[in-house]
């Protein structure tokens, strides 16, 4: 796994993600811009992603399930906040009800992803800040960090693999 550290900072209520790769810059961003590939590594092997509307640019939206073993789903959105490809993204993450409307009861966060050339590839570092303590210590206590690790192991399999041939699973 590329996953290199998790950091948690809840006086700051933040976790950070931090990935390496030995790829160039643009290879990993297309992991975020190609919706095929997002579906193939955003949600845990446990829990694929489908992606349903994909925008990266700012002011876009991208909305998603995730099906579980069990056929249940839950679902998700983005707004998108800044886009520089291929290095940087901001978006706020939300959860969605039945119909795809975000549901407010649940807390939404800002991610920030950006990623760095390092010598031989790049670091990625996606950053999650939560709206509260009370938020974080919920989105952490539903398997947060252990999703978002199992999710970013399988990116390694993605960027081995000739994007040519990336399909839908």
């Amino acid at each position: 796994m590329s996953v290199t550290s998790v950091r948690k900072d809840p006086e700051q209520l933040t976790m950070t993600v931090t990935a390496e790769y030995d790829v160039p810059a643009d290879r990993v961003w297309q992991l975020w811009a190609d919706p095929r590939q997002l579906e193939r590594w955003w949600g845990p092997p446990t829990y694929p992603a489908t992606v349903d509307k994909h925008d990266l640019t700012v002011g876009g939206q991208v909305s998603y399930s995730m099906t579980g073993p069990e056929g249940d789903q839950a679902r998700g959105w983005w707004k998108v906040l800044e886009a520089e490809p291929p290095r940087r993204l901001l978006f706020e993450d939300g959860f969605a009800d039945e119909t795809g409307a975000p549901n407010p009861d649940m807390p939404t966060m800002v991610m920030r992803v950006e990623i760095s050339d390092r010598p031989g590839g790049v670091t990625m570092t996606m950053s999650t800040r939560f709206p509260s303590l009370e938020a974080m210590e919920q989105l952490l206590g539903m398997g947060m960090e252990e999703g978002l690790q199992q999710a970013m192991g399988q990116i390694d399999a993605l960027l081995a693999a000739d994007p040519a041939e990336l399909t839908p699973r």
